[in-house]
């Protein structure tokens, strides 16, 4: 052991994070060395209460403080048009491009047999017996362009077959086995207004 304990241990934290190795570890963990106490407390506490407050939305699944996310929750958005995504992060992308007035649908995950996730397993099922009813017109599905998300994509088609609504997906101008998160509003609004309907 070169380190103390409780750099070891520090850096073993933050290792917890996606993407995080021991190099970019090592560099936090002497950033957290020159912060003020005050500042460290901060951070714990910011994390403490994220952990604590942060919860999701009893309707779609996004991320919230509140029992139902402001955009379930307001009259404003279109109801009849609802965006079936992976994971709140691809909520904020479509959220910052202020193109997309409809509400979301957050699976938390996609079907991946070879990783033993199944439909039952992420939140499809709500979606089809609480969410599309008669008010509902289209279902736009918004999943990256990889096996798994065409996985999903498919199943979630088959589901609404006996349905009266629309289903549609984003146009695929966006590249095979990209993710949402990292694409440019400009993309995300193009793909939007370019979507095809499936049924």
């Amino acid at each position: 052991m070169i380190y103390p304990e409780e750099f070891e241990h520090l850096m073993e934290s933050f290792q917890m994070l996606p993407g995080v190795g021991e190099k970019s570890a090592e560099r936090y963990v002497y950033a957290v060395d020159s912060m003020e106490n005050d500042k460290i407390e901060e951070f714990a506490k910011n994390l403490a209460q994220f952990k604590k407050n942060i919860k999701r939305c009893s309707v779609c699944g996004h991320i919230t403080n509140k029992e139902i996310c402001p955009i379930c929750s307001s009259d404003a958005r279109d109801s009849s048009t609802i965006c079936v995504v992976e994971d709140s992060k691809s909520v904020f992308m479509f959220e910052k491009t202020g193109k997309f007035e409809g509400v979301y649908h957050v699976l938390g995950g996609l079907i991946s047999p070879v990783d033993e996730v199944n439909p039952e397993d992420i939140n499809i099922s709500s979606l089809v017996q609480k969410r599309v009813n008669d008010n509902v017109k289209e279902v736009i599905i918004a999943l990256n362009p990889s096996i798994e998300g065409e996985t999903t994509s498919l199943y979630i088609q088959k589901l609404l077959e006996k349905t009266n609504v629309k289903v549609s997906r984003l146009s695929y101008g966006i590249p095979m086995g990209a993710d949402i998160e990292y694409l440019d509003p400009l993309t995300i609004i193009r793909a939007i207004d370019d979507r095809k309907f499936l049924s």
